[in-house]
């Protein structure tokens, strides 16, 4: 035969049922029921209150909430979100906070996103699994101006049809935008004018980091494109990120994909209104939205311009005395040892350096950058 099993509410029952008998005092039936005097009496006292549904569990929570989120709160929280509907919790509280200077304490971003999520304001998160770091060492900058980012976020089409190809730079240290200019196409000469905008306005970086497609490389030797070697003449260093690794440029894909929901979605009509879109959302991006990354200030309170102003005069190249200058041809080849190697077109007319680093072996610059090797006993390029 089993054992017979009794809820505590059943206790209860049983235990006031005992003792409107009379036959036990309240000492001796809280002893038989294991329970405290206290206990006895305070369920004594619910079923003279409530009767019988006075022996039934009740809540614990607390009737009030000192620091729950008041309506004015809740509002205000709804509404930026309905002028900024690309903005997270935490965005919008530290955009509201200076607005409303009157308001003493504001929900933490927990808080703002539940409400968001609650009015259906916001979608559910999917949780992902964070990819691991291949390994490459991050970029590190001191101040403004140290390394610029450089990309095209993918092109598509606007509702005439016609095809475009947003360019965007901007500046690690701070994020700020620089540019974010909608272009027919990759080439070089739709991409130089804005690029040579941004030098005009915002003077020299110390390097520009991007990714190993056109404009920014070609499958010449060392990767060498028309652009990078007028960066490279203008001494900025080009940093590119290992193919198919776009982690290694995250910041600038992170604000790409701000981008592609502030301004993409929907697709303009024309690529006129679509640059209007880019226009409207540069002047957020870097004047009026908060950034985590920044301690919630904007780009544009923490960026300035460059000291080293940018020139059309590009500076001579010259070399070390103990190097040996070679000019490459119109056709991207220079002469060594009696035979032609051909190097790139890109260099056309432009000096390169070659210096004797082992017995036979050459190294071969261009200003600063070594592209490669040259073994005197074949002649052949060692990359």
């Amino acid at each position: 035969m089993p054992w017979t099993e009794t809820s505590p509410v059943e206790q209860r029952i049983k235990f006031i049922a005992d003792l409107h008998l009379g036959l036990y005092s309240m000492s001796d039936l809280c002893a038989r029921y294991s329970i405290s005097r206290r206990t006895g009496y305070k369920w004594r006292q619910r079923h003279l209150d409530d009767g019988q549904a006075g022996l039934q569990d009740r809540s614990h929570a607390t009737h009030s909430c000192p620091h729950r989120m008041s309506d004015e709160v809740a509002d205000l929280i709804i509404w930026a979100r309905l002028e900024h509907p690309d903005w997270d919790a935490r965005k919008l509280i530290a955009w509201l906070r200076p607005r409303f200077p009157e308001i003493q304490q504001w929900p933490a971003s927990s808080s703002g996103s539940n409400l968001l999520a609650r009015q259906g304001l916001i979608p559910p998160n999917r949780r992902r699994r964070r990819p691991k770091h291949p390994g490459a060492v991050p970029p590190t900058t001191h101040e403004p101006n140290d390394l610029w980012t450089a990309d095209f976020k993918g092109q598509f089409r606007t509702g005439d049809g016609a095809e475009v190809y947003p360019l965007t730079i901007a500046d690690l240290h701070t994020r700020y935008l620089l540019t974010c200019q909608s272009l027919p196409g990759v080439g070089i000469k739709g991409t130089r004018p804005h690029f040579e905008r941004a030098f005009r306005e915002y003077g020299l970086p110390k390097a520009i980091r991007t990714d190993n497609g056109p404009p920014f490389c070609s499958k010449a030797i060392h990767g060498l494109s028309r652009l990078n070697v007028w960066w490279l003449r203008l001494g900025i260093q080009h940093q590119r990120i290992r193919p198919a690794s776009p982690q290694e440029n995250g910041a600038h894909e992170r604000r790409h994909r701000t981008l592609k929901r502030a301004a993409c979605r929907p697709t303009k009509a024309t690529p006129t209104a679509q640059q209007r879109a880019f226009n409207h959302f540069r002047a957020e991006f870097n004047h009026d939205r908060p950034h985590e990354a920044l301690d919630d200030d904007t780009p544009g309170s923490r960026y300035h311009p460059s000291p080293r102003n940018y020139t059309h005069r590009l500076p001579t190249i010259d070399y070390p005395g103990h190097f040996t200058v070679k000019r490459v041809t119109n056709q991207g080849s220079i002469r060594f040892k009696h035979k032609v190697l051909f190097l790139s077109r890109t260099l056309d007319r432009l000096p390169v350096g070659l210096e004797e680093t082992e017995d036979g072996i050459w190294s071969l610059y261009f200003i600063d950058l070594l592209i490669a090797k040259i073994d005197e006993r074949n002649v052949k390029l060692i990359f």
